[in-house]
């Protein structure tokens, strides 16, 4: 979620004393399986994926860093733009959803989310909100936003009134760093930000459904930065396909998770 300039290495140890854990890192329990690669799409590798959406057969995406934020529609076969807005310098882009006919995109800091015209990219209006902007989707009825703590946090979409909020827990200790975000078949999927997994939540209790290990995608070669991290979930609801990709990554993945694949896991308290 932060900009590759702010980030630094973690060094963690884990103590188990009298049934406590002092977790510094962020740390899983060995997954029971792994994916099958159905598909591989271009994507640009100069995008710092952000938020990603598949919808009426395009893929929407938005990209971060100052001066290079942007909104873009894209085909998925080529990975050509077929739209592109960039965000004024001192923003930078975030999650990002769809809502009736328009497109919602946070920023990280600056407290806004822009509403745009789906067809065009016209810029409607803008939203505040409190605290940081890091990953949204929607269930149909609210938003979905994760701030970079354990919280997941519901809005409105009319007025973006926040209306609840669900701590997300693992065997009841909070998943921090929730990154980007994707309501999938009745569950929020959320990417864990420096981390190879993503987290099933479920949205009514904020509880740790199982995990989905990608670790090894893509392979370490193809990872040129550090910050060139899991980061973007996207879901065809018609076909049933799930994409994702990464910051600077070079391609988007159609994955199908093999049975046993997803598992139960520990997380990390944070920083």
């Amino acid at each position: 979620m932060r900009p590759f300039f702010l980030f630094r290495a973690l060094a963690g140890a884990i103590s188990i004393a009298a049934g406590a854990f002092s977790i510094a890192t962020a740390r899983f329990a060995p997954a029971a399986g792994s994916f099958r690669i159905v598909h591989v799409y271009p994507h640009d590798e100069r995008a710092f994926t952000q938020g990603l959406i598949y919808l009426n057969g395009h893929l929407y995406e938005s990209t971060g860093l100052p001066g290079r934020s942007s909104l873009r529609e894209e085909d998925l076969e080529t990975g050509r733009i077929l739209k592109y807005q960039p965000l004024a310098n001192e923003y930078f882009g975030e999650g990002l959803t769809s809502w009736d006919d328009t497109l919602i995109q946070l920023t990280w800091q600056a407290h806004l989310a822009f509403v745009y015209d789906l067809n065009t990219f016209k810029l409607l209006r803008t939203v505040h909100y409190t605290g940081e902007g890091w990953g949204l989707t929607q269930d149909g009825k609210d938003l979905i936003m994760s701030d970079g703590t354990a919280n997941l946090r519901f809005f409105d979409p009319e007025t973006f009134r926040e209306v609840r909020t669900v701590i997300v827990r693992d065997r009841g200790r909070p998943v921090t760093e929730l990154n980007e975000l994707e309501y999938v078949r009745g569950e929020v999927y959320a990417n864990i930000w420096h981390a190879d997994r993503i987290a099933r939540i479920s949205p009514a209790t904020g509880d740790v459904l199982g995990w989905i290990d990608l670790k090894g995608l893509p392979p370490a070669s193809e990872r040129t930065d550090p910050e060139a991290v899991l980061n973007g979930i996207a879901y065809d609801a018609q076909e049933n396909r799930l994409f994702v990709t990464g910051k600077l990554w070079p391609k988007i993945f159609e994955i199908q998770v093999v049975p046993g694949a997803v598992g139960r896991g520990t997380a990390g308290r944070g920083k």
